[in-house]
This record gives structure tokens, C-alpha cells and sequence, in this order.
């Protein structure tokens, strides 16, 4: 049974069952959000290889831009009248996806299984982006942006494997450990 978020207001040119709609919504991508934050510090601290230093600074804007994300889905839910409910169980007991599997590892391992992690978080936001379009432009705006930035992190990750012809070693992985499987061998 879906969760009941309507609040007791909401923002101007928003009805209250909308802004309800609106904050579960918003609850499930901040719950990504911060999943994502503590996924990238865990790449960041336990990368190793030859790749090292360049994935671990790469890593670090990415965490400071997710975060940065959070606090402006957090600041959209109090907007809209409701509860940003950022609690590691808030977190643990809403999502909807897996912990992120991969331990201290290679580089490029580690950046395979990222790449699934983005893909995940981008086909959500994607959804979220379409369904908060049905009623509000703001949210949707807000979604949109962070959008533009995750596929660009993505990208960033993909960079480091993709081959001269253009292929992902990952193409065709479905699992994190797989991915990682596939990246740990160009690297």
C-alpha cells in the first residue's frame, strides 16, 4: 500500500493531493540521492590499481554535486509542505534497489560497477522527471537539472571504459559484480 504524503499546504498553483504525489516522489530520489553520496565515498575510499589517483579525484566533485542534489530535493519536500526524511533507515527501509556490492577493487573494476549504478539512478530520475511534469514545472525543472549533471558523471565513468571502437566492456552486464568482472579486465 502507497504511502499518503499529502500535506497540510503545499506552494502556490499546486493542489494538495499533487504536492502529496509530489513529495513521495521526491522522498525516493533523495533516498538515491544520499544511497548514491555514500556509494561514490565508498568507490573513493577503497579504489586501488594503477587508476588509482585519477578515479579518486575524479569521484570527489561527483560526491560534492550529489549531495548538493539531496539538499535540493530535501528543500523541494519541505517547499511543497512535506517531510525530508533523510535518516540512514528512512533511507535502508524505502529504497528499492540493492547495496552497492563491490569492496576494495581495481579502478576500473569499480568504475564498471558504477556505471550500472548510474544507469539505474538516471532511468529512475528519468521516470520522475516524466511523472513530476504531469504537475508541477518546478519539481520537474529541479529533476531535469540533476538529470543533465548524472549523465554527465556517467559519462565521466564511461570514458574509462570505452574502447577505440567505441564499445563499453561493460555492455551487456547486469549485475555489479559482473561489470566489475568486465572493467577489472581492460584495465
Amino acid at each position: 500500500m502507497a504511502q499518503d504524503f499529502t500535506p497540510e499546504y503545499t506552494v502556490p498553483g499546486v493542489e494538495l493531493k499533487d504536492a502529496g504525489r509530489l513529495i513521495g516522489l521526491l522522498r525516493t530520489r533523495l533516498h538515491a540521492l544520499n544511497d548514491l553520496h555514500l556509494t561514490l565515498k565508498h568507490v573513493h575510499w577503497n579504489v586501488v590499481g594503477p587508476h588509482f589517483i585519477a578515479v579518486h579525484e575524479m569521484v570527489d566533485p561527483q560526491v560534492d554535486r550529489v549531495r548538493e542534489m539531496a539538499d535540493d530535493v530535501a528543500e523541494r519536500i519541505a517547499a511543497l509542505g512535506g517531510v525530508a526524511q533523510g535518516t540512514p533507515g528512512a533511507l535502508v527501509a524505502e529504497r528499492t534497489w540493492e547495496d552497492y556490492s563491490i569492496g576494495r577493487a581495481d579502478a576500473i573494476a569499480h568504475l564498471g560497477a558504477l556505471d550500472l549504478v548510474y544507469t539505474g539512478v538516471i532511468k529512475d530520475v528519468r521516470e520522475a522527471v516524466k511523472e513530476a511534469g504531469e504537475v508541477d514545472p518546478s519539481t520537474e525543472d529541479l529533476l531535469i537539472e540533476q538529470l543533465r549533471d548524472l549523465e554527465q558523471f556517467q559519462w565521466f565513468v564511461r570514458a574509462h571504459l570505452e574502447n577505440a571502437g567505441g564499445s563499453l566492456v561493460t555492455a551487456g552486464a547486469s549485475t555489479e559484480a559482473d561489470a566489475a568482472s568486465r572493467g577489472a579486465a581492460l584495465g
